[in-house]
């Protein structure tokens, strides 16, 4: 389907230059002299390898059409994780390497996004937000204030957060999956 290159956004799938790309990030850049045009950062889903392209606003992109399935997460196998369909019951592999820096955020039972381009997998989502441990945090320096200063801290997953002070080595916290940021103490 034909669409104007500044209706192009993250996560859609385009077809440039006879491959299949997913969009990462776009911005319009409107220049002093001249006319505004889009800069796209994007990712050929065949190699993995990142581009980045430039259109005119008027410009047109072929836009693929893309299915989204929830699968749930059932265990990783070598260089694959393994989905299970929740309605058909019928288990899924695709490459761990599609997750990219979200893969350790990945936990037993997690429903997951899929998005398919004819049958094919090109785009994993992961929920926004999960809950883990701290498994290690800095000590508190006397002197910090709590609103301005973020100490150090190891994820049970091995991710390195930055956390407010007062959280300590086995709390549970709530993370961002999209950056690994800090949001919140648990609830539970």
């Amino acid at each position: 389907m034909k669409q104007q290159a500044n209706l192009i956004r993250a996560g859609q799938v385009i077809e440039h230059n006879g491959r299949r790309w997913t969009v990462l990030k776009q911005q319009i850049l409107t220049p002093g002299k001249g006319g505004a045009f889009i800069q796209v950062e994007m990712r050929d889903l065949a190699s993995g390898n990142k581009s980045n392209e430039r259109w005119r606003t008027a410009d047109t992109v072929e836009r693929l059409l893309t299915e989204d399935n929830d699968y749930i997460y059932s265990y990783m196998d070598g260089d694959n994780i393994v989905l299970m369909d929740p309605e058909t019951f019928e288990q899924t592999m695709l490459p761990k390497d599609i997750l990219g820096d979200q893969l350790p955020f990945l936990q037993d039972n997690m429903t997951i996004g899929v998005k398919l381009v004819e049958g094919d997998p090109v785009a994993v989502t992961l929920p926004p937000q999960v809950t883990l441990e701290i498994a290690e945090a800095d000590p508190v320096v006397k002197g910090q204030t709590a609103s301005s200063s973020y100490k150090p801290a190891v994820l049970s997953n091995g991710v390195k957060v930055m956390v407010p002070p007062f959280i300590e080595a086995g709390e549970r916290i709530v993370v961002r999956t999209e950056d690994a940021t800090y949001v919140e103490r648990a609830k539970d």
